[in-house]
């Protein structure tokens, strides 16, 4: 089984999406979210900020991360598993930092998945499914916080999950 993690990073009612190059073994050709292998004894948390860190160049706050959930696919040594996660806050600006596997990188709008050709269409009824953007909307940086060192996206303010919170198979 392949344990792969996936982060949605908001900001403004859109989502950044990487798309897979069209030679790629797996899933050529879509747009995706970014994200990578789980690495023998690595934490799902820990793979995405190191994820987050080699394909975009950003430094998650893993404080600000919470599963949206988890997809299952394929069977037998085909097997996959990805955890879907949610980043809220995050340092830097995303950039295509693996061409090698990203032919592109765009913020697409929430309301604007379903039109795309996405490796599972549950990625986008997760995202979509995001509780609170209406209520987190016009939320601040926070305080003391400047927002050309940190880019802070507000948490939808009706989730109510840790990290260690259990994933709903989807």
């Amino acid at each position: 089984m392949h344990v792969v993690v996936a982060g949605a990073l908001i900001d403004n009612g859109a989502v950044l999406l990487v798309h897979r190059r069209p030679t790629k073994r797996a899933f050529p050709d879509v747009w995706d979210l970014p994200g990578g292998l789980v690495e023998a004894g690595e934490s799902e948390l820990r793979a995405l900020a190191r994820e987050m860190h080699e394909e975009l160049g950003v430094h998650i706050a893993t404080e600000s991360a919470s599963r949206l959930g988890v997809l299952h696919a394929g069977s037998g040594g085909d097997a996959l598993h990805v955890g879907v996660w949610q980043v809220a806050d995050w340092v830097g600006s995303p950039t295509n930092r693996a061409p090698d596997e990203h032919d592109d990188i765009a913020w697409v709008p929430i309301s604007e998945l379903g039109g795309l050709s996405l490796p599972h269409g549950v990625l986008a009824a997760m995202v979509r499914s995001l509780p609170g953007f209406e209520c987190a909307a016009g939320h601040g940086p926070r305080a003391g916080v400047d927002d050309a060192q940190r880019r802070t996206r507000p948490r939808p303010c009706c989730l109510d999950q840790t990290d260690d919170a259990p994933a709903d198979s989807v």
